[in-house]
C-alpha cells in the first residue's frame, strides 16, 4: 500500500505543479524577478499549499503512526553544516539560473521541451557525482 499511496501522491503532486504553472520556467523566473517584471502569482499557489497542508499537518502529527506506514519518518540530523550550506547554495543558484527544481522538471519531462531533457540529465550526473564525491570522503 505504501507503494501505491507514493504513486497516487507523486501524481497528485505532478499534476498540481503543471496546472499551477510549476514546471513552466519562464514563470518561476518572473516570480524571482522582483526588480524588473515579477510576476506574483506563483506566490498564490504557495499560499494554497501552506492552507491545505497545516491543518492537515497538525492533525496528523498527533496521530502514533501515519495511515500507509509502520511510523512517522523524522530526520535524526538537525546539524548545519559545510555540505548543508554548499548544497543549497547550489540548488539555490541553479533553480535561479533555470527555474527549475527536481520536482517540476521531472513533471515538465511531458512538455516535450529539450531544456527540460537536458536540465533533468545533469540534475542526475550532479546526483551522481554528488555521491561519488561523498563515497570518497
Amino acid at each position: 500500500m505504501t507503494k501505491l499511496s507514493s504513486l497516487i501522491s507523486g501524481i497528485i503532486f505532478g499534476l498540481g505543479l503543471t496546472i499551477s504553472g510549476m514546471v513552466n520556467p519562464q514563470k518561476v523566473l518572473g516570480f524571482l524577478n522582483i526588480f524588473d517584471a515579477w510576476d506574483p502569482s506563483l506566490m498564490f499557489v504557495m499560499i494554497g499549499a501552506i492552507l491545505i497542508f497545516s491543518p492537515l499537518h497538525f492533525i496528523f502529527k498527533r496521530k502514533s503512526r501515519p495511515i500507509f506506514a509502520e511510523n512517522f519518518i523524522v530526520p535524526a540530523n538537525k546539524n548545519i553544516n559545510k555540505n548543508l550550506i554548499i548544497g543549497a547554495i547550489m540548488f539555490g543558484a541553479g533553480w535561479g539560473l533555470t527555474g527549475l527544481c527536481p520536482g517540476p522538471a521531472i513533471s515538465a519531462i511531458s512538455l516535450l521541451n529539450t531544456d527540460v531533457y537536458l536540465f533533468v540529465l545533469f540534475m542526475f550526473i550532479g546526483f551522481y557525482l554528488g555521491n561519488f564525491i561523498q563515497s570518497r570522503k
